[in-house]
């Protein structure tokens, strides 16, 4: 018999250049027919924050008016594609006659919520500060207290996040010597101290885009069943990001908060498993692999990878973020090696240590 980790599925289309509403409409036209859409996600490269603004509209217009009462989650992430001009990754599902799929909105931010014997699913996304000209620190408070007012809203603890996406603007870049990514780090860490993790944190992504400020997806789930269950999973290759020493933090005039996720989460459903795989790179300990090239740090990446989803891990989709664009057919040919056949994504974008060069993500199921 199917369940949740049978019926939820993952798809990434692309388009080829054109004018951009010709770009979205394109996409949207490549939807499935048959299944449930919880989140669409639009990856591109605008030339600024005026024309992401712009074109964030559009995406919410165009898809609006495609779903009518019945919007997805719905994010735009500013990261150049290495195949394609557009790209959009598809979460969808497979729904019976026992699944009642909900879809809301708070603050003018769709949402959905699947609801079934199995569990509570929230799928959220597009969490974004007004004024993307306000320091990271401050966008990523209003972030987390968008997401609080979610949560609250629909009765989901903080602690129940399983998977989140952070995106941020010049992740790498300081200001006042106050890098982005620990801005965002310290405000993540002061909303999550609000409540206990019993069940380790939420596995995570935390990467770098040119423009947008701080965007945040997440899923969250509340388990009905004794048979039901949400684990964190560890690599022994790896320090918890969540337990880094200070020597490995950047710098900053302020409290240093470590990165507050797991390496990967199993969502487990009686005899099934979904693998959320954070953002993962080639680090042992808690030191990268300096200067050891390309191939040498996609291998170890992927070490790590297949060390978190164990031998019955199946992997449904992948996405590869490189630090310069100019790896992507280097990179492509040493991913086809592994002979996946499943989605995968190339995208540029800054990772979150000068000296890392690939970063990848991913679902499995298992």
């Amino acid at each position: 018999m199917m369940n949740y980790c049978d019926k939820i599925q993952y798809r990434i289309l692309s388009a080829e250049c054109a004018g951009f509403e010709e770009m979205v409409d394109t996409l949207l036209s490549g939807l499935p027919a048959d299944e449930k859409i919880l989140r669409l996600v639009f990856i591109g490269m605008p030339q600024s924050n005026e024309i992401y603004d712009l074109r964030r509209k559009i995406i919410y217009e165009k898809v609006k008016a495609y779903f009518g009462e019945h919007c997805p989650s719905l994010s735009y992430v500013a990261q150049p594609p290495l195949r394609g001009a557009l790209l959009l990754e598809i979460h969808s599902y497979k729904s019976d006659a026992k699944d009642a799929v909900y879809y809301r909105s708070v603050d003018g931010m769709p949402y959905v919520i699947v609801d079934n014997e199995e569990g509570r699913f929230l799928f959220g996304g597009g969490f974004q500060a007004d004024f993307l000209n306000e320091s990271i620190e401050e966008q990523s408070e209003a972030v987390f207290h968008q997401i609080d007012r979610l949560l609250i809203k629909e009765g989901f603890p903080i602690n129940s996040i399983v998977r989140q996406w952070n995106y941020i603007e010049r992740i790498t870049e300081s200001k006042d010597d106050y890098q982005n990514y620990q801005a965002f780090n310290d405000a993540r860490a002061a909303f999550y101290e609000k409540t206990t993790w019993p069940e380790g944190y939420p596995a995570a992504t935390g990467i770098g885009t040119d423009w947008g400020g701080i965007v945040v997806d997440l899923d969250a789930v509340i388990l009905k069943k004794e048979n039901c269950s949400v684990l964190p999973i560890d690599n022994k290759l790896q320090v918890a990001a969540h337990a880094y020493s200070e020597r490995v933090l950047a710098v900053s005039h302020k409290q240093k908060a470590t990165p507050k996720f797991e390496r990967a989460k199993l969502l487990s459903i009686e005899d099934k498993g979904l693998i959320y795989i954070s953002g993962t790179a080639a680090i042992r300990g808690e030191e990268s692999l300096k200067e050891v090239g390309l191939s040498r740090q996609l291998e170890i990446t992927m070490e790590n990878i297949a060390e978190l989803i164990g031998n019955k891990g199946i992997v449904s989709m992948l996405r590869v973020y490189l630090k310069d664009k100019s790896f992507v057919q280097e990179a492509e040919q040493l991913m086809d090696a592994y002979k996946l056949s499943v989605p995968v994504s190339y995208m540029w974008a800054d990772v979150c240590r000068d000296e890392l060069l690939i970063e990848i993500e991913g679902i499995a199921k298992c």
